[in-house]
């Protein structure tokens, strides 16, 4: 005689035979008893557990079949040849999580707000009776008509998360050469079972091309967050300009400021401004520097985003710094000279 080990259906509440109907509506009706959450009664974590594997049992026609001819042994492995071509080649464990399983099969919804009270207990009444009757529901109550369904097929309902965005900081030297830049993410990912999730790091890879400009987008689309009821948000990553020693930026073009002497701003003067790629060019002036005046060198500057064998321009805008003090005789000399160079 096989033992029957656990026996499932007096778990649920129910007799052998039950159609798929009843053991749906005998999972719920035992679910809600004894879930954790509002059963606080020594052992509801336990019995909570044993009713999610009743019914992961039950309501799977394979594992149910096993289960009835050979029982719980027969189903776990414990018959020898594992029941004439049913079970030989197939061993049960109950590998999911309950709370899990509880949410699911309520369509993420929480069922509580609905069917118990504003203490925190279950009525009297729903202790013997089917909760979802006095509601009107009846049979399904409008929840998913299995378990499987709403974990495998149900992305209908689904609506993708917001974009996550984050910032990528180039250098100018990066941007003018072009990079590869290694981005770790940490992110929540289903497991193969639909329903349970794991934590796990993520390197995305992004190909800096050269000239990128600042605000420009790298989307890497549904690389967030997974869970059983959503579509993973896409993880963009936005390119900023870190801030340089020498240079500031305008799109294409870089901006040299090269500090001149009052006397280089009316005599003349070379400055050696150097470039990105570490060579230096000397500029040459002749005339008086005015305020805000700028010299542009040509092919200088970020390559072209949409042509990057062409180059933006090197502008060198000169800062004159006055002195700050002159000697009385400084002084003397530059009144004298100043009268025959003014308009």
């Amino acid at each position: 005689m096989v033992k029957m080990g656990k026996d499932y259906y007096s778990v649920l509440g129910i007799q052998k035979g039950a159609s798929e109907d009843e053991i749906k509506k005998a999972y719920r009706k035992q679910a809600l008893k004894y879930h954790p959450d509002k059963n606080k009664s020594p052992g509801a974590e336990d019995k909570f557990k044993e009713i999610a594997e009743a019914y992961d049992v039950l309501s799977d026609p394979k594992k149910k079949d096993i289960y009835d001819k050979f029982g719980e042994e027969g189903l776990k492995g414990g018959v020898p040849g594992g029941g004439g071509g049913n079970g030989g080649n197939f061993t049960y464990t109950f590998q999911g999580d309950p709370h899990a399983m509880f949410s699911e099969f309520f369509g993420g919804q929480n069922p509580f707000e609905h069917f118990f009270g504003r203490n925190g207990g279950m009525g009297e009444d729903m202790e013997t009776d089917d909760p979802f009757a006095s509601f009107g529901m009846g049979g399904m109550g409008g929840f998913p008509r299995s378990f499987n369904t709403h974990a495998h097929g149900g992305k209908l309902g689904k609506k993708q998360d917001p974009p996550v965005t984050h910032d990528l900081r180039v250098s100018l030297e990066e941007v003018f050469t072009g990079c590869t830049k290694k981005m770790k993410i940490s992110r929540t990912r289903l497991n193969p079972d639909g329903r349970t999730t794991r934590s796990e790091d993520k390197i995305l890879t992004v190909e800096v091309k050269k000239g990128w400009k600042e605000g420009t987008k790298i989307t890497f689309p549904k690389e967030g967050d997974e869970t059983p009821t959503n579509i993973p948000a896409d993880i963009v990553f936005v390119v900023k300009d870190k801030p340089h020693s020498v240079y500031k930026r305008d799109g294409s073009d870089i901006i040299y400021p090269a500090k001149i002497t009052l006397k280089e701003a009316l005599c003349g003067c070379t400055v050696n401004v150097p470039t990105l790629d570490g060579r230096k060019v000397p500029i040459t002036t002749k005339d008086i520097v005015r305020p805000g005046m700028k010299h542009r060198v040509n092919g200088e500057g970020l390559p072209l985003p949409k042509s990057p064998d062409r180059r933006g321009h090197l502008i060198v805008e000169y800062e004159v710094k006055f002195p700050e003090r002159l000697s009385q005789s400084a002084k003397d000399t530059i009144a004298s000279v100043l009268p025959a160079l003014s308009v």
